[in-house]
């Protein structure tokens, strides 16, 4: 029988993940539910751009499988959870070490739960702002997940697979 491997298990080695890895980047923290993941990516030569700023393929990067992740977690089995879009903003050029934090409160997650109870699927969009050292935005991102439960076809039979 092979041992499950556990979230924060995930979360203490997904910097060696060849993207992630790539860029610098690694999960700074977590709380034990994880509710809250901050990440930190700290400026490489392999991650400045030609103006000497942070490149913006790794700050989209950090903020990439988190969300997700989070909610794989707190969902369970019950439901299938994609990434489905994603935009970013860059405000200020990012310079020296730059964290995202992400939050997922129990009321957002029932949020889902219920919506994913009464509809065929759900698409929430998920909003996390890049800070660098100094408390400064340097970029805001949307996270746009699909997130339906494994059983909504059969609840749905007449709902077109969307």
């Amino acid at each position: 029988m092979i041992k499950r491997i556990t979230p924060k298990t995930v979360l203490k080695y997904i910097r060696w993940w060849p993207p992630l890895l790539a860029s610098g980047i690694a999960v700074e923290s977590f709380n034990d539910d994880l509710s809250i993941v901050t990440v930190r990516m700290k400026q490489h030569f392999f991650n400045t751009n030609y103006v000497g700023s942070h490149y913006g393929g790794s700050i989209f990067s950090m903020t990439d499988p988190f969300c997700m992740f989070m909610l794989l977690h707190k969902l369970k089995k019950d439901h299938i959870i994609w990434d489905q879009g994603a935009s970013i903003e860059f405000v200020n050029p990012a310079k020296g070490t730059i964290r995202a934090t992400f939050k997922i409160s129990d009321e957002r997650v029932r949020e889902i739960e219920q919506n994913c109870l009464n509809n065929f699927s759900h698409r929430p969009i998920f909003d996390v702002e890049v800070i660098d050292e100094n408390g400064q935005v340097v970029a805001r991102v949307n996270k746009t997940l699909y997130i339906r439960r494994k059983d909504a076809k059969k609840r749905f039979p007449k709902k077109v697979n969307t």
